[in-house]
């Protein structure tokens, strides 16, 4: 099995990808994604790095359990890291909790 590292390097390069993938296998979904990176400004791509690099940074621990535990238990784990980064990321904006976390400076590097 791939190293956490290995599955979240990969969804970064394979977002592109992705995104052709879950217009194929998930039409709503996939219209969800585009949706949302339209409404921050980003390319679908761009909002499914956001997706990655947000949960990398912003996930609760029962988030990265609920993501381990589908890792472990699913035949393709690349994919399912994604799915549920992407999903994540998209439950996020209406969720307090992750707003709070993220602050109005998310995403910026400090001067």
């Amino acid at each position: 099995m791939p190293m956490l590292g290995d599955l979240l390097a990969a969804a970064r390069e394979s977002s592109g990808r992705f995104e052709a993938w879950l217009t194929h296998a998930d039409p709503g979904l996939a219209g969800n994604l585009r949706e949302a990176a339209r409404g921050e400004g980003l390319s679908p791509t761009g909002f499914v790095r956001a997706a990655v690099a947000d949960f990398s940074r912003l996930a609760s621990e029962e988030d990265w359990a609920t993501l381990i535990s589908g890792i472990r238990d699913s035949a393709d784990p690349g994919t399912t890291c994604l799915l549920a980064m992407v999903d994540w990321r998209l439950t996020a904006p209406r969720c307090g909790d992750h707003a709070r976390q993220a602050g109005p400076t998310a995403g910026r590097i400090p001067q």
